[in-house]
């Protein structure tokens, strides 16, 4: 079979894949050449499909895994990318969350006497301790800028936002590294409606990509059913 004709790859690309498992072992011609047939393509198509769900790299491990007789570590490399998906998807939402709390009603920073305010009014307008503030700034979730001269933390209105943004995710239970995608997001969009913005096509990304990878486990599928029972 001309595996490269059928596939548009270089001949080249098919030793490659040959060489670093992505293809099952080739018997060899008594000429030399290595001998490819249907099972080739059918590994190689399962491979193509995973990549475009799963990234190169997952897919060269799992097709290896597979060609190895390790099947349950070619299953848990796909179970893990699943569950990295699901946790961007957690992620989004507790975005979405946050800021469609702040719009329902939450206090803004009208309420705040000055431009930039000291730790314990910032503490009092949120109902939380100054300790709370002390340790979301330890961990790099806030960044108020200190007075030169005095050395005291001072809150710009955009710390107040993200203050209160941590205060109601930490009350949903939300995890620090969910906080900070949140907050990175926020900062780097520089207002809700970008960022919600950001968010939705974040989202369609997903969407693709996750369509894209159940493409690639039931073409995986295929080529189990089309190779058969573990060998060895």
């Amino acid at each position: 079979m001309d595996l490269a004709r059928l596939t548009g790859l270089s001949t080249q690309q098919i030793r490659n894949y040959a060489d670093a498992g992505v293809l099952p072992p080739a018997p060899r011609a008594p000429s030399g050449y290595r001998r490819f047939d249907a099972t080739h393509r059918e590994a190689l198509l399962a491979f193509r499909a995973l990549a475009k769900g799963f990234g190169i790299d997952t897919a060269r491990a799992v097709m290896r895994a597979v060609h190895e007789g390790d099947l349950p570590r070619a299953l848990a490399l796909a179970d893990a990318a699943h569950a990295a998906l699901h946790d961007e998807r957690t992620s989004l939402r507790a975005a979405g969350e946050a800021l469609e709390a702040i719009a329902a009603g939450e206090p803004d920073t009208s309420a705040l006497p000055h431009a930039t305010v000291r730790i314990g009014e910032v503490a009092s307008l949120l109902g939380v301790r100054t300790s709370a503030l002390r340790v979301w700034e330890s961990v790099g979730l806030l960044r108020p800028e200190r007075d030169p001269g005095t050395g005291y933390r001072r809150y710009r209105p955009a710390d107040v936002r993200d203050a209160r943004m941590i205060r109601m995710l930490r009350q949903g239970q939300y995890r620090l590294p969910q906080i900070r995608f949140i907050l990175d997001g926020l900062r780097r969009e520089g207002s809700g409606e970008a960022l919600r913005e950001a968010i939705a096509r974040r989202q369609a990304d997903l969407d693709r990509r996750s369509l894209a990878m159940l493409a690639g486990a039931a073409r995986l599928h295929h080529y189990l059913d089309h190779r058969g029972p573990p060998r060895g």
